[in-house]
């Protein structure tokens, strides 16, 4: 069983030290000493010399001891998988940093690499971030295999796994449930309320991760893990500045940070500013009315290693952005026509602020050798905050004189605080066991009014129904056990149980009794097991059974709000009926990692028995269980042409269907994938890549939306897009980076499936960063 990376200054993969083995060996475990690493020079080391020139570290080219001279006759990894610009899988680790060092926190609740994962993963690190010049999370988590990125408004994100979207896929700030209450189902905006800058990698696994993670998390599970200070420089104080400019959005995006370690104490921060124009679309369409906005962003993080064993961690983050647009209620967008030939009227929506925050406190570390029940833990307490208020304003039609006729003026805050305690137990010949228990609370104060005709003279506001009932709760409770172990030399099976509750209650206004205050609560035990099976050192067999859950939420039954663009809905008693959403997912997959070809393909299978869909009843949309399934095909690999130069590429085909009236699920992504070379050179930190982005045509609509003019009538055609990415570092210690980025050569139209934002023209994008 492989155990790297401990706590803290002992985060070791860079320095090979392992406290694990040392336990294991009877000694007691101590930190290594810290050393400074010399800066970066021009000059790259020669082939078989290590980057940081540490006692007794094996050499990672050629498995040669550095202060003996002897030769390891462990077999040791080659030169290409060794290659920092392209990681193998079985050296691309969930925890293992500082940001994580116990690894309990990470998308897996342990650590383990992609390799011997029997899920598909991926790993977004912060050296991929600055190659995508991620100034949004969407230009961050773009092209990731198996994700497709809707937005309804510029700004806004909706990242579908799997065909699945909003509460149907957990997201995570590191190791902290961003889902709430009030996420709606199908697309939101919140994915988009994380500052990029703030990123130090972003974790992601496609398919039910429910039985580790409780509700929601049945398409895929995504954990942002954000930035900490590096003690493996010793005591240091460095500033960081990154400044990126996109012609087609006319935007600009700075973040002023800085990071340090001294003594024991570690700190890392920044604040960031946004400002977007209006989008320019691919074509002759020009710029598109509804995508410009402003965006503010802070962070702090304070890391304390209170003895040798133990690191206490307190962090904040604030994020908002404000003149935030629903772009698809604007004209001309909202002239469509939709598919059954009708058009909205328009109804521009403004929100401002759209606001999140989070506060939260951790404790983690290695426990005594004589511990009989755990030898690491984590213990995180938590706050949080969504704020939403809006502007909606009702037009009389869609001709030049119209006038508004309605103004809407609403906004809600949901206060949240949680809990996670999590703890892992090497039982040596039986294997790894990770257990512990999350609590998670919220509270919902929300208002709105409404002012008639109000632009006329005396026009007065009136209390109305707020989107949520002012008085919303919800709360949750689950525990839950990992177990990995090894079966055989060649097999291995992780198997997981969670039993989760959750409650909820409100007092909505009922379209047929009136306020009536009601209490809802969901329990459900959730299953899974993993398996991996070694056919050779390089290749394995993947293959599993995983169970999602999710109960409904404050938003299913009690919203009172819009939905599939231009329909209203309202509280009904008969959602209160609803049960929640189980699925069974079955996979079976294929892992490849050598000294040049990475490769990780997953054919999967989702059946649901209570899919949760809206259907109309009496002429009313009631949310019902139905019967659905998904299934398709996800590959991402690479391939290493030389040192520094690499073929990629990704594909994913996803097919959904509610049985129950043989309706296709709406907003399945069409076939697409991703196909490029890049060239790298490791001591410049300079790179090239070319690569184009495929996607097919998409024309299996659901019924729900055949009325929406995000969906282009007819079909919303394919397209391929070509772009160049390149940068290069420069200075006495490669601290200053440019990179320009040309996206879209050929200017072509192209709109990514149900969104209210069409895709950019040709933009080129230009960054520069500064790091010392």
């Amino acid at each position: 069983m492989k155990h790297q990376t401990i706590i803290a200054l002992a985060l070791v993969p860079a320095l090979g030290i392992g406290l694990w083995q040392t336990r294991l060996s009877g000694q007691e475990p101590t930190l290594p000493e810290i050393e400074v690493r010399p800066p970066a020079t021009d000059q790259a080391p020669p082939v078989g010399q290590s980057d940081i020139e540490t006692s007794g570290i094996e050499t990672p080219f050629t498995g040669q001891d550095s202060t003996t001279g002897a030769i390891d006759p462990t077999p040791q990894p080659s030169a290409a998988s060794q290659n920092a610009s392209f990681p193998s899988l079985s050296e691309q680790l969930f925890g293992g940093t500082m940001s994580n060092p116990t690894g309990l926190n990470s998308v897996f609740r342990s650590e383990s690499d992609l390799f011997e994962t029997p899920r598909l993963g991926t790993i977004v690190d912060r050296d991929e971030l600055d190659r995508r010049q991620a100034s949004t999370v969407y230009r961050a988590l773009q092209n990731e295999v198996g994700v497709m990125l809707q937005q309804t408004g510029n700004g806004q994100l909706s990242p579908f796994i799997r065909g699945l979207t909003g509460q149907q896929i957990l997201i995570l700030v590191d190791g902290i449930r961003m889902n709430t209450s009030i996420l709606r189902p199908g697309p939101n905006q919140y994915a988009a309320t994380i500052d990029p800058g703030s990123i130090d990698r972003i974790e992601v696994i496609r398919g039910a991760e429910s039985a580790l993670w409780g509700s929601d998390a049945i398409g895929g599970v995504i954990n942002v893990v954000t930035r900490s200070a590096d003690p493996l420089r010793g005591d240091y104080a460095s500033p960081h500045f990154s400044q990126f400019y996109s012609t087609a959005e006319a935007s600009s995006y700075t973040r002023t940070g800085f990071s340090g370690w001294y003594g024991a104490t570690g700190f890392t921060g920044g604040v960031s500013y946004l400002d977007v124009g209006r989008l320019d679309r691919g074509g002759d369409l020009g710029r598109q009315p509804g995508t410009d906005y402003q965006q503010y962003a802070g962070d702090l993080k304070l890391q304390r290693m209170l003895t040798e064993n133990h690191l206490l961690t307190v962090a904040m983050q604030h994020f908002e952005q404000e003149d935030l647009k629903r772009s698809d209620r604007y004209l001309p967008f909202v002239l469509g026509p939709a598919s059954d030939g009708s058009v909205p009227t328009q109804r521009p929506t403004v929100f401002d602020p759209q606001q999140r925050d989070l506060l939260y406190g951790r404790l983690e570390g290695l426990l005594p050798e004589d511990a009989v029940l755990a030898d690491l833990y984590s213990v995180t307490l938590s706050g949080m905050r969504t704020k939403e208020a809006s502007v909606v304003d009702r037009y009389s039609g869609n001709d030049p004189a119209a006038v508004v006729t309605r103004r809407e003026i609403g906004e809600f805050d949901d206060w949240g605080w949680g809990t996670t305690l999590s703890f892992v137990k090497d039982m040596h010949d039986y294997g790894k066991l990770t257990y512990g228990t999350d609590y998670y609370s919220e509270s919902i104060d929300a208002e709105r009014v409404e002012i008639n005709n109000p632009n006329s003279p005396g026009a007065t506001p009136s209390v109305t129904d707020p989107q949520y009932p002012n008085d919303s709760e919800a709360d949750r409770v689950g525990v839950y056990a990992s177990w990995h172990v090894a079966l055989t030399d060649r097999l291995d099976a992780t198997t997981s149980l969670r039993y989760e509750n959750i409650n909820v209650s409100a007092t909505p206004n009922f379209d047929t009794i009136g306020p009536t205050y009601f209490e809802r609560s969901y329990q459900d035990w959730i299953a899974s097991v993993g398996l991996g099976y070694k056919l050779t050192d390089e290749v394995r067999l993947v293959g599993g059974y995983y169970e999602g859950f999710r109960a409904p939420t404050i938003d299913d039954l009690t919203a009172n709000k819009t939905f599939l663009q231009n329909n209203q809905s309202t509280p009904l008693v008969g959602n209160l009926d609803v049960e929640p959403e189980h699925s069974k997912t079955y996979e079976v997959g294929l892992k490849f990692n050598d000294d040049r070809l990475r490769l990780q393909l997953t054919e999967f299978w989702t059946d649901f028995d209570s899919f949760i869909n809206r259907e109309t009843i009496g002429g009313s949309r009631f949310l019902t269980n139905q019967e659905a399934y998904i299934h398709g095909t996800e590959l991402a690999s690479e391939y290493l042409l030389t040192r520094n130069l690499a073929l990629y590429g990704n594909f994913y085909y996803t097919y959904g269907t509610i049985t129950s009236n043989d309706d296709p699920i709406s907003r399945i992504p069409p076939m697409q994938g991703t196909l490029g070379v890049r060239l790298t050179e490791p001591c410049r930190r300079s790179y090239v890549d070319v690569y184009t982005w495929m996607v097919d045509r998409a024309d299996r609509y659901s019924e729900s939306n055949l009325s929406d003019v995000r969906f282009i009538a007819g079909g919303t055609p394919g397209y391929a897009t070509l772009n160049v990415r390149m940068g290069r570092s420069f200075g006495t210690a490669n601290q200053h980076q440019v990179s320009l980025s040309l996206e879209n050569l050929t200017d072509k139209y192209y709109r990514v499936l149900g969104s209210g934002v069409d895709g950019a023209g040709f933009n080129a994008v230009f960054g520069y960063q500064y790091t010392l």
